[in-house]
């Protein structure tokens, strides 16, 4: 799919009606692709790490127990609901559904006949993957989050998306606040000088951000304060831990693409420069606390939406003579450099 957006980007120019028809035509396939290709895989945890938790809860609750009120109480609700309806494999096929169709709307909202470009670089992603089948309750919550944000013109439907992210992972929190906070503060300079700023001050005081974090409340959280943790005995459980420069590239692309539309092109849109204010925002969070164990759960509360910032600009108004070969270049090039951490690298 990637490799026939980036054929089509040198055959057409992105307005032309064959080449809208054409991408349509395949973004509607991907969607129904993934969608049931991420939701009937099997129930395993050797593949899908947590998926197994969330079989065992599933079954718990079919078996009469009650409901666990220490995790994402609203979320264990759910479940529980789920038990009395469906079957295991019926429920993991609406989670898939939860996570995926948010992410389909938001992008025709945001991008109207050029949304399959957007959709294709949010599940091209580092993370989008297991966001579906291991994060699962934290992929669906960001997607409601995203659904929101699309819909800022509508005050009372974005507050009610929010308001399922939260019930589905308590850590949209933080991206609620950071949306509050850039609503009101959008001076796009001093928060990128801030990024910059987290960069330094995670280098030079190491695990103090963990513990500040953790003395500050959100150590109330089991799982999240395992997640904060850089307990040596956890690291076969963790991805790797320290100070993850091939990551710190990877937010990267965003900070340099937003700044460079931004000042150097001059691009004027007050609904980018507020996504890109949330993204600098929580993505400094995770520079902050990046050693620690699963810093990547941290990292995907902006991650989800560098695909989106990436793209944006160059889907809203023409800056270059072949700008639809370049928006090929870019979302095959975004595509290798998943392919090369997530599949090269990792063996």
């Amino acid at each position: 799919m990637i490799l026939l957006v980036f054929l089509q980007s040198k055959r057409f120019e992105i307005q032309n009606f064959k080449n809208l028809a054409f991408t349509n035509s395949l973004g509607i396939f991907s969607f129904f692709l993934i969608l049931f290709y991420m939701g009937l895989r099997p129930v395993s945890g050797e593949y899908f790490v947590d998926m197994a938790t969330y079989a065992r809860q599933f079954q718990a609750y079919s078996n009469g127990e009650p409901i666990n009120e220490e995790r994402d109480v609203y979320f264990e609700y759910f479940t529980k609901f789920c038990t009395t309806i469906m079957s295991l494999e019926v429920y993991f096929q609406v989670l898939a559904i939860l996570y995926l169709v948010p992410l389909y709307v938001a992008s025709r909202r945001i991008f109207k006949e050029y949304w399959y470009y957007a959709f294709l670089m949010i599940i091209s992603s580092l993370i989008f993957w297991n966001a579906g089948v291991n994060g699962i309750r934290n992929g669906v919550a960001t997607s409601f989050f995203l659904l929101g944000i699309s819909y800022s013109n509508k005050k009372i439907v974005m507050a009610c998306f929010m308001a399922v992210a939260f019930a589905f992972h308590k850590s949209t929190l933080l991206l609620i606040a950071i949306y509050l906070f850039t609503t009101f503060y959008k001076n796009t300079k001093y928060i990128l000088a801030f990024w910059f700023l987290s960069i330094l001050l995670s280098l030079a005081l190491g695990g103090f951000w963990e513990s500040f974090f953790l003395n500050f409340g959100f150590g109330e959280d089991e799982r999240l304060t395992g997640y904060l943790s850089t307990d040596q005995d956890d690291l076969d459980m963790a991805v790797k831990v320290g100070f993850r420069w091939d990551f710190l590239l990877y937010s990267a692309t965003g900070v340099y693409t937003g700044w460079y539309f931004i000042f150097k092109k001059k691009f004027e849109d007050i609904y980018y420069n507020h996504l890109f204010n949330i993204y600098l925002l929580a993505n400094a969070t995770w520079i902050l606390v990046i050693r620690a164990n699963y810093s990547n759960r941290f990292a995907y509360l902006s991650w989800f939406m560098l695909g989106v910032i990436i793209i944006y600009p160059l889907l809203k108004i023409k800056f270059f003579t072949k700008q639809h070969e370049i928006v090929g270049k870019i979302i095959l090039g975004y595509f290798l450099f998943t392919y090369l951490l997530n599949v090269i690298l990792a063996k």
